[in-house]
């Protein structure tokens, strides 16, 4: 039994509440009021509540579908797009959170302004704020330290009573402006329009801290109901209450009162001068409390996966004593001393929200994600809908960049460093796991379902191939595979089926999926656009006939069908032809693949031979070569067209051709259209086997008739050539 669960619902809420409610509402809201006006300091809160109400709906919401461990938003982070990129914004996550217990501290000495002020008058001295903050930050140390979570909580009752003592106090309170009645609801104003997002960055920390609770996870009895609840209250409770004392700021001081005097609740409140700057030592210090709170379990969240590149590290800051991290509290605890011993954290402030928004945005992303991925296994009781999931997502990253885009940059190029070396120390973490498997299957499901209503509506004219080939012999060779690859880059689709002759059994599905595993393998690490499945089949006609069936990975229906076989050695050409009829029947371009020994010389490019008026083939084995100079390994190539023809021809041969590939924008040169007027005596494979002889890839064409007569010797007599293909086009394709 897990004995050392024993936080309810409260101190999610207190943790929350008595962040949001911090330093910024004692000390940045009155001069935010009093600059921009009551309507635009109401503006405000609402942009910014923009990305916290998405942030904490969207965070409830994934909280009631798992049971989150220790490390809270981290732990939801990282389970969503996994370890490397979880950890990535889980550092900077941690970082943010014990930097933060400076930035509060420091806001705590503020409270002390009269002392400061009793030191300056009696002796002429300036006292340093570090000789309260100091102290403060070492106290607060102890505390935890040695006391733990459980003497943090209760201390975070005794403050967040105090701060809403300090607050009601602030709102019974009446001043002579206020009597005078000069401002009412019906004459406030929106002033300086054009500083608005300069205010936004000074005041926008106010509201983040709604998800501070959340780190209390690992010590939660019950966290599915804990953190829904105490999130989602304190973020609207935040909203109301900085609502009510924008207003009553606005009547009860003048604009420039407001701005000039930083501590002008003291001057509204009952009893003010006492009860402001205890709200605020209240306030600051709640806030300090829980991040001093929940920055270490994050950090202990992080060793626990073995963030850390040594695994003594990763021990020694995962460590517990009596539940609590000690480890990861105290290096906390140094971090945040080293930055109030600084005492100016003003601009590590601005990073400190950049790395917020982050969180914030990426947790509002998993959860767009969950809703569009619609996996059975998302299942929470608390849901929140996908279009406020997205709309936090993109406020978030919009406000980061309005904010501050020199430190928006900033931030993004640290967590990619962190990105790339996390990558490369644990390789063998999962990237983006199920969340982002799931979304890409949702979305390939539609974009299948809109390119097939495209087509059926007749409003998709351009072609483009989608090939699939059967090959019992894989492990022979792969060179379909890469001619797959070649056609699969850039512009087409490839399916490579792994025949297994026999029946389908449960032997030889088990066969099918070790080939099938063996074949990913020998590909491993080897960039490939090419789909790989197994068929098993009785023979090599069914499996044709079951190929042309098979709907296409793309959303588009297959359209070619490439069959290859061993130049040198032609044992299933035989069974190739016979089947030909078979496939054209399913109106398929069909290509012939003779796979030579012959490496490929890429720099020697691609041979394209069209016999005169086959422009059927012409335009499809112009296409494909196109195609295949998509991919990097033919960046440096050229295509070649030669075309044999009667010598009273070769001027129109040429004309025609130069028109085709103007007419289709192709990058092929004039330089290299060939016409080679016929020969008495000299065969046309002959003059192909002249011209080609060192071609990287060969093309030629073929007409049905002529292999129902020719069969094999179609095929055959270009013995000083390297890997051909022989192309058969259904239909003749627009090349314009």
């Amino acid at each position: 039994m897990e004995t050392h669960k024993r936080f309810g619902t409260a101190p999610v809420f207190f943790t929350a509440i008595s962040t949001i409610l911090g330093a910024i509402l004692f000390l940045r809201f009155g001069f935010a009021v009093g600059t921009m006006g009551f309507w635009g300091v109401i503006l405000l809160i609402l942009l910014g509540h923009l990305v916290t109400i998405p942030t904490a709906l969207a965070i409830s919401e994934l909280a009631t579908n798992k049971r989150v461990q220790g490390g809270g938003e981290y732990f939801i982070i990282s389970r969503s797009f996994g370890l490397n990129i979880g950890s990535t914004i889980g550092i900077t996550l941690f970082l943010s959170q014990a930097i933060s217990v400076a930035f509060y501290v420091i806001a705590f000495t503020e409270s002390f302004e009269f002392l400061f002020n009793w030191v300056l008058s009696k002796y002429n001295f300036e006292l340093p704020r570090q000789a309260i903050s100091i102290p403060a930050m070492a106290t607060l140390a102890v505390i935890i330290f040695k006391k733990g979570a459980s003497l943090g909580v209760k201390l975070l009752y005794w403050v967040v009573a105090i701060l809403f003592i300090s607050i009601a106090m602030f709102f019974m309170g009446k001043t002579e402006f206020a009597a005078e009645g000069v401002v009412s609801f019906s004459n406030l104003e929106f002033r300086n329009a054009d500083s608005f997002f300069l205010i936004f960055a000074i005041v926008f920390p106010a509201f983040t801290g709604m998800t501070a609770g959340v780190g209390l996870s690992g010590d939660l009895k019950n966290p599915s109901k804990s953190i829904p609840l105490g999130t989602t209250l304190a973020t609207f409770s935040g909203l109301i209450i900085y609502f009510f004392i924008s207003y009553k700021l606005a009547i009860s001081a003048s604009p420039e009162q407001l701005v000039e005097n930083q501590l002008i609740m003291a001057n509204i409140a009952i009893a003010g001068v006492a009860i402001i700057p205890l709200g605020l030592a209240a306030s600051t210090m709640s806030s300090a409390l829980g991040s001093i709170l929940v920055a270490p379990r994050t950090l202990q969240a992080l060793a626990k996966d073995k963030t850390f590149p040594v695994r003594r590290i990763n021990l020694w800051l995962a460590a517990e004593k009596n539940s609590e991290p000690v480890n990861a509290t105290l290096v906390t605890s140094v971090i945040a001393m080293v930055f109030v011993i600084m005492g100016d954290v003003d601009a590590v402030a601005q990073i400190i929200s950049m790395f917020f928004m982050v969180t914030y945005g990426s947790i509002c992303l998993i959860s767009f994600l969950n809703h569009f991925g619609s996996s059975p296994s998302y299942r929470p009781s608390f849901k929140s809908k996908w279009f406020i999931s997205l709309t936090g997502f993109i406020v978030a990253v919009w406000v980061m960049f309005k904010i501050s885009t020199g430190y928006a940059f900033m931030s993004f190029l640290v967590m990619a460093v962190l990105y790339i070396y996390l990558s490369y120390k644990n390789k063998e973490r999962k990237g983006f796991e199920a969340l982002f498997a799931n979304t890409v299957f949702q979305l390939n499901r539609n974009l299948h379902m809109f390119v097939q209503k495209q087509q059926k509506a007749g409003t998709n004219k351009e072609w483009r191939p989608s090939a699939i080939c059967i090959s019992q012999d894989t492990f022979e060779r792969f060179d379909t595979i890469k001619l797959l690859d070649w056609i699969s880059y850039r512009y087409g689709f490839g399916t490579y089926l792994h025949l297994i002759l026999g029946y389908f059994s449960k032997a030889n599905k088990k066969l099918a999926n070790e080939e099938i595993e063996k074949i990913k393998e020998i590909h491993k690490g080897v960039e490939n656009h090419v789909y790989i499945d197994s068929l098993i089949s009785p023979s090599y006609t069914s499996a044709i006939a079951q190929a042309i069936q098979l709907p296409g990975i793309s959303g588009m229906e297959n359209n070619m069908m490439i069959l290859d076989f061993d130049k040198e050695n032609c044992k299933n050409l035989n069974n190739i032809i016979d089947n030909f009829s078979l496939i054209n029947a399913g109106c398929f371009d069909v290509c012939f693949f003779a796979c030579s020994n012959i490496p490929v010389n890429f720099k020697n490019g691609i041979h394209v031979w069209i016999k005169s008026g086959d422009y059927d083939n012409a335009n499809l084995m112009i296409l494909l070569s196109f195609i295949i100079l998509g991919h990097p390994e033919w960046k440096k190539s050229s295509i070649n067209i030669f075309s044999i023809c009667d010598a009273s021809k070769v001027n129109t041969e040429k004309t025609n051709l130069e028109e085709m590939v103007v007419s289709g924008r192709l990058p092929i040169s004039s330089k290299n259209i060939n016409i080679i007027p016929l020969q008495e005596n000299v065969s046309t494979k002959s003059i192909i086997n002249q011209h080609s002889k060192y071609a990287g890839l060969t093309i030629i064409g073929f007409l049905e008739e002529t292999l129902n007569h020719e069969k094999e010797s179609l095929f055959a007599g270009y013995d000083e050539i390297g890997s051909i293909l022989f192309v058969n086009a259904h239909d003749q394709k627009d090349i314009s």
